[in-house]
């Protein structure tokens, strides 16, 4: 049996472990005002317009259409299993369009699911999942797999500027009005799939600080997940600040914040994703 993953834009996997796994993604519309991009923005591409424009874009869900555009080629087929993991339904009812392409083509030979978190915290889920099928042929152990990683992982993120979570409704005015203080570093996380300000550091390194905390909980059984909205260099140092805290034989994983989550949190935000205990 063949195991094929699909994803949302939204996750965020270097492409090194796309190519590895086989991971398929389905693209997610961004707009920049009147300026529509379909297949969305390559990275370096988005962070230039963001800057350039001063626009705050948006972006619009995967229809069925597109699901079922990509399903068409494995439904039923014997020797293969779909498992499709999408955007928390807290954020997008990506999982629904998903789920109804599925039924329009009567496909059994799938698994839909939110991961309950985005960006590459659910590319974690994706990644660590994808270790275990390399193990486990067993569909039934594969999806108990993915309860347990979704259960597991956690994201906590230092955000540069709050107006666009609260552009796009993520997060809530009363929320977004510390991103307007001097120096003060909003950090959120991601509580049962909804965007959380949970803290206010004052400047850079007590920001770094609260987020390596969290790491005493890390399962160090699993990868370390860095991820950056063009903002490599602060990944970089908080890597350096927590060598102490990684096994040895511990990877680490740095993935850039792609066009669909970048339109929610802007530019120099950064991201740890870790596997609780």
């Amino acid at each position: 049996m063949k195991f094929k993953i699909v994803a949302d834009a939204s996750c965020d996997i270097p492409e090194e472990y796309m190519k590895k796994y086989d991971i398929s993604i389905i693209p997610i519309e961004v707009n920049f005002g009147e300026e529509v991009y379909p297949e969305g923005l390559k990275t370096r591409e988005f962070y230039d317009k963001l800057e350039s424009t001063g626009i705050i874009p948006k972006t619009a869900m995967p229809n069925a259409y597109k699901f079922e555009n990509f399903y068409k080629d494995y439904t039923n087929k014997d020797d293969v299993f779909v498992i499709t993991i999408v955007i928390s339904m807290e954020m997008s009812t990506t999982k629904i369009q998903a789920q109804m392409a599925a039924d329009a083509l009567g496909m059994k030979n799938v698994f839909i699911e939110e991961s309950a978190c985005t960006t590459l915290a659910q590319g974690a889920i994706i990644i660590e999942l994808c270790k275990f099928i390399d193990k486990c042929q067993d569909i039934e152990k594969i999806k108990q797999e993915f309860y347990r990683l979704r259960e597991k992982i956690r994201l906590v993120a230092v955000i540069n500027d709050l107006k666009y979570l609260k552009a796009s409704g993520r997060l809530s005015s009363a929320g977004a009005v510390i991103g307007g203080m001097l120096n003060v570093k909003p950090i959120v996380s991601i509580v049962d799939g909804k965007v959380v300000n949970i803290a206010k550091c004052m400047g850079t390194p007590k920001a770094d600080a609260f987020l390596l905390n969290n790491l005493e909980n890390m399962d160090n059984s699993h990868s370390l997940y860095f991820a950056h909205s063009d903002n490599l260099p602060a990944v970089n140092r908080l890597i350096d600040k927590c060598k102490d805290k990684l096994d040895p034989k511990q990877e680490v994983i740095i993935g850039e914040i792609g066009c669909v989550v970048g339109s929610h949190v802007g530019a120099k935000c950064y991201v740890l994703s870790y596997f609780a205990k």
